[in-house]
């Protein structure tokens, strides 16, 4: 049996492109708001594990009604119709005439169901009845799509006209229209040709699944990440502790190099494996802070001082050091210097360092000069929390969207909270021994409980 096929028509600039784009999650597709971007009819094949459909981009209408004029005139009764749109489309004159149409109308000829597009948030108008009285003449399964462009302020009065032409109408945007919504609009696609019910039924199974399997596949990226950014250190060996100052600017530099690049290439990872091949982002886009480093700022990415010590007493890391910073704020922070409590202090006075230059003597003579790994009890969380702010957005981003992706930080605590109470700790005991540069076993796994 041949695969499913849509042809998405109508008139220009109502969201054609956009649709398909969606539909496939393919952001090749070019889109624009000036009309006639699409000028000849495209293939976009969808292809999951155990089954197919098509879609196609049409141009849209042009002269419609001197086509229906020109129907009209081959075909006197109605058994002729379709006839009269496949004489339409292999005449060589009509082909010079009237390319959009020609190009619209070969996929309905060869076997498409129509899924025509109208902008909800313009009126109606007579010159689209002749739009709706061609594709009637076609005899292909129909299905009207209404779309919300800019407001839904006409979506009744299309409802009102559509129900007339087509068997069924649905509004969907393809900026907004969620996963589930998408999969909703596929399933109705099924009734349209009975035999195509099976096919689009493993169609959406299988997108289910890819959907679960992408989700643990970031989860796994999102472990490495935490694993590479919480051990990494950079090591230069030298003779003296004079040559070490030297190199101390340079060698901090690669470090810091080292770790923006890599969660740059789990960022790469995540945009490839929802197919965001051309979405632009960029880390310096994301609004503070703009980078890993600056520590002033990670209470908008990781937890805050509070949550924080509610952290450490579940974890049993820093408890006597966690009251004491509930009783005496952060004035006296200098001397907590235990368990969990390492490297808070800086942070909590604002200190512009996250790590040191450390020196290590060498058997054979000279030193072993290293910068990292850091272990900031929060630098695990605001890992988690910069990824988790990026995966919602990724993983949720419509391909019909072409602006630069909008990032705002998401409430990691909230997020935290929502997990069962034996998963939370599990989180922080694993955050813990990020933090101590100690393994954590099946991170990936309870890592997948806060991406879900």
């Amino acid at each position: 049996m041949n695969s499913p096929k849509f042809a998405v028509v109508g008139h220009p600039n109502k969201g054609k492109s956009s649709i398909v784009a969606t539909l496939s999650h393919n952001d090749s597709i070019e889109i624009s708001k000036r009309s006639g971007t699409t000028q000849q009819a495209q293939c976009f094949e969808i292809k999951t594990t155990h089954s197919s459909y098509e879609l196609f981009d049409t141009p849209g209408f042009q002269r419609p009604s001197k086509v229906l004029a020109w129907l009209k005139n081959q075909a006197k009764s109605a058994d002729k119709r379709s006839q009269a749109v496949q004489k339409f489309v292999d005449d060589a004159s009509c082909q010079q005439l009237f390319p959009d149409e020609i190009e619209l109308l070969k996929p309905l000829t060869a076997g498409a169901a129509i899924l025509y597009v109208v902008d909800g948030s313009r009126p109606f108008g007579i010159e689209y009845e002749a739009e709706m009285e061609i594709l009637q003449w076609t005899g292909a399964p129909s299905m009207a799509l209404i779309n919300p462009i800019e407001n839904s302020q006409y979506v009744e009065e299309w409802e009102r006209v559509l129900v007339q032409y087509f068997r069924t109408v649905r509004v969907f945007n393809p900026m907004e229209a969620d996963f589930h919504k998408q999969m909703d609009l596929l399933n109705v696609f099924a009734h349209l040709q009975p035999q195509w019910a099976q096919k689009l039924k493993l169609v959406t199974q299988d997108l289910e699944l890819k959907r679960l399997e992408q989700s643990q596949q970031c989860s796994i990226i999102l472990a490495r990440l935490l694993e590479d950014l919480c051990h990494h250190k950079t090591t230069q060996k030298v003779l003296s502790k004079a040559q070490a100052n030297l190199v101390e600017p340079l060698l901090k530099n690669q470090y810091l190099k080292w770790m923006v690049n890599r969660e740059q290439k789990a960022i790469q990872e995540m945009l490839t494996l929802y197919s965001h091949y051309h979405t632009q982002i960029h880390i310096e886009d994301m609004s503070l802070p703009h980078d890993l480093f600056d520590c002033e700022q990670w209470y908008l990415w990781g937890l805050t001082k509070n949550q924080l010590m509610t952290s450490a007493a579940i974890t049993g890391a820093a408890a006597g050091s966690a009251i004491d910073l509930a009783l005496a704020g952060t004035s006296l922070m200098l001397g907590a210097v235990g368990g969990g409590m390492v490297g808070l202090a800086s942070a909590w006075l604002g200190a512009n360092k996250l790590v040191d230059m450390r020196l290590q003597g060498l058997p054979i003579g000279g030193y072993d000069a290293s910068f990292g790994p850091i272990s900031h009890q929060n630098f695990p969380y605001v890992v988690i929390g910069r990824f988790l702010t990026l995966y919602q957005k990724i993983s949720t981003r419509n391909h019909a969207l072409r602006e630069i992706l909008d990032i705002n930080p998401i409430d990691l605590k909230e997020k935290i909270n929502q997990l069962e109470v034996s998963e939370q700790k599990k989180l922080h005991l694993s955050c813990d021994k990020l933090s101590h540069q100690k393994p954590v076993e099946d991170l990936n796994k309870i890592l997948l409980q806060i991406l879900n």
